[in-house]
């Protein structure tokens, strides 16, 4: 029997709401919180709140949940070596749970010069704050190249990365001096794959040419999707050109895989949809299936830096760990595969339901990883904010937990083991809002 959603409103019960009350008076206002969600149990793609309310989520607590809610084997691994071993530093002690994962992942990590070494540490604004570092350190330059609409993380080296949101930076200068922005290529807002890409490297160039000597770029960071800044999939060519463009100039080729990699898009990492290799590549969220673990790669004959050089006293903690390394084992067992045969599914069933509505201007994606952006109207490709935020809440309301990203658009990010079934009814649900409240 297909599984639907299970709402007694009005929402949030009276269980959650109490829930809600107490935790305004003591928890920082700098959380969004886009509807009162509260959580109290999932399974799979499914969250149970307080009330007993369930809800089809595909959200995957933002692209980190990889396969799914309390996964019975990650849970009897967590809890295995929690019984053993929870923490150790293992930037100061060796412990086997580190060790097995880096030698899992390494080989699949596609770097270029290969024989990838792993720094591990507890989010991907740590990750990226690692890369940075290491850039610095190994080329002895200074400045770095990031785009427009990037999500990079919060604290304060990646955050002079990101230009998602003016909220997330505002009040918070000055930030760390020599990240320089530039365009990164839309094809749905730039014309069309090539002219998109033309007009990305042509600002690259205009910003080499006045006023950043490429002599002097330790740098160049890039999302192979952008993904806070609305699901935006760049044409290969952009990517294959800003490999070229490091390679003649002495310029490292970061790759920000934090929400795009652990085969979210049906392959294990994004870039390998266009082939290109970066210097050093960035994971975490959906690496440890919930577990808090960044991760740093690089070639070996990069990530050389002395003892001591970086750091972290909880990353890659034995539990996080162990839970990533049976993370890797399942996506291989079938949810890589999964992930790009049911995307395909819902890539397919949005634009049957919705692919001709007016407000729609364009449905892209790649493996689970799916935007709907929407706009006011296809002519102009006006964003519409309003839309959105209210097809979210309305959402909501009907039992699918949804969020957006960019300005106008819709995510579908839900765990890699989504089955065409709920694909077929988060579909549906977000074309019944999105044809009643823009009729």
């Amino acid at each position: 029997m297909l599984r639907r959603p299970r709402i007694q409103h009005p929402l949030p019960g009276p269980k959650a709401k109490a829930i809600i009350d107490i935790c305004e008076e003591v928890v920082s206002t700098s959380y969004t919180r886009d509807y009162p969600l509260v959580a109290e149990r999932g399974e799979g793609c499914w969250i149970i709140d307080p009330d007993g309310n369930e809800f089809l989520d595909v959200t995957s607590g933002i692209a980190v949940c990889s396969t799914g809610h309390a996964h019975a084997e990650i849970v009897a691994t967590i809890a295995e070596q929690a019984g053993k071993l929870i923490h150790m530093s293992g930037t100061d002690f060796y412990y086997a749970p580190q060790t097995d994962l880096a030698r899992a992942l390494c080989p699949r990590v596609p770097v270029k010069g290969g024989h990838a070494r792993v720094h591990f540490s507890n989010s991907g604004a740590e990750a990226n704050e690692a890369a940075m570092k290491l850039a610095r350190w190994s080329t002895g330059r200074t400045n770095f190249v990031a785009f427009a609409n990037a999500f990079h993380g919060r604290t304060y080296g990646a955050m002079s990365l990101t230009a998602s949101k003016v909220r997330q930076k505002e009040g918070f200068g000055p930030f760390v001096p020599g990240v320089h922005h530039t365009i990164y290529a839309d094809p749905y807002r730039m014309g069309g794959a090539d002219r998109a890409t033309d007009i990305a490297l042509l600002h690259l160039d205009e910003m080499f040419a006045t006023v950043l000597p490429k002599r002097e770029v330790a740098a160049i960071f890039v999302e192979p999707i952008q993904g806070e800044g609305g699901y935006v999939i760049p044409p290969d060519r952009f990517l294959v050109r800003l490999r070229e463009i490091c390679d003649e100039n002495g310029i490292l080729l970061v790759f920000d895989e934090v929400q795009s990699g652990m085969g979210r898009t049906g392959k294990l990492w994004a870039c390998e949809h266009s082939g290109v290799q970066p210097d050093i590549l960035t994971s975490a969220k959906g690496i440890a299936s919930g577990m808090p673990l960044g991760a740093t790669f690089a070639s070996r004959d990069l990530m050389k830096w002395p003892p001591g050089a970086h750091a972290s006293t909880f990353g890659g903690n034995p539990v996080a760990c162990a839970a990533a390394v049976k993370t890797l084992e399942l996506l291989d067992r079938g949810l890589i595969a999964n992930a790009a045969r049911v995307g395909d599914h819902l890539q397919s069933e949005l634009r049957r339901l919705v692919g001709d509505h007016p407000r729609v201007g364009d449905i892209r994606g790649r493996g689970l990883m799916i935007g709907v952006e929407l706009v006011q109207d296809r002519a102009s490709r006006t964003r519409d904010p309003e839309l959105r935020n209210a097809i979210v809440t309305d959402c909501f309301e009907r039992g699918l937990l949804i969020l957006g990203c960019g300005r106008n658009t819709i995510r579908f990010a839900p765990a890699l083991t989504l089955t065409e079934d709920e694909a077929t009814v988060a579909a549906s649900l977000f074309a019944d809002s999105l044809h009643h409240l823009a009729r």
